[in-house]
């Protein structure tokens, strides 16, 4: 199985705002998303989910929180309470791949563990207070990348 972090990351490095808004609407970009990791489990944080405000239709959606009473109206959310609890999950369902799809502290932990990102690179800075970590070139290597209008969707690997 393999773990996969996808993220669209503006030019100074923000992903997101703390209140959830996301600093930009890009349609090809969404469809990209969507495309890519529909039919697998997605792996997410609360605030992230709340900012989505209901599960991304076909996939399982995995919320990773810390509150142990925290419940969901959806049927179709699972709840862990470490990234590590969700991937062992993940193992048992016999999956090809799952994708974590943020946020900010998620994907602290998760690129320490992950073996391909799938990056949106904007062509653009967005005013916003959440940043994806540093991409260290010694572990990650560009195998791909694909030019869009308003972004590059790069392809990495763990070396």
């Amino acid at each position: 199985m393999r773990i996969i972090i996808i993220s669209a990351i503006a030019q100074n490095g923000v992903i997101g705002r703390s209140n959830g808004d996301m600093p930009w609407h890009i349609k090809e970009e969404f469809q990209h998303f969507k495309n890519t990791t529909s039919g697998f489990p997605v792996i997410m944080g609360r605030k992230t989910f709340n900012a989505l405000g209901k599960p991304l239709k076909g996939r399982l959606n995995i919320v990773i929180t810390r509150d142990k009473g925290l419940r969901f109206e959806f049927d179709d959310v699972k709840k862990f309470h470490s990234l590590n609890e969700a991937i062992e999950h993940c193992k048992t369902l016999g999956v090809e791949k799952i994708f974590v799809i943020g946020g900010g502290d998620v994907y602290k932990q998760a690129i320490k563990i992950a073996d391909e990102m799938i990056l949106s690179h904007l062509t653009f800075e967005a005013e916003g207070d959440i940043y994806f970590p540093q991409i260290d070139e010694k572990i990650w290597k560009v195998t791909s990348k694909e030019k869009r209008d308003q972004f590059e969707i790069v392809f990495y690997v763990r070396r």
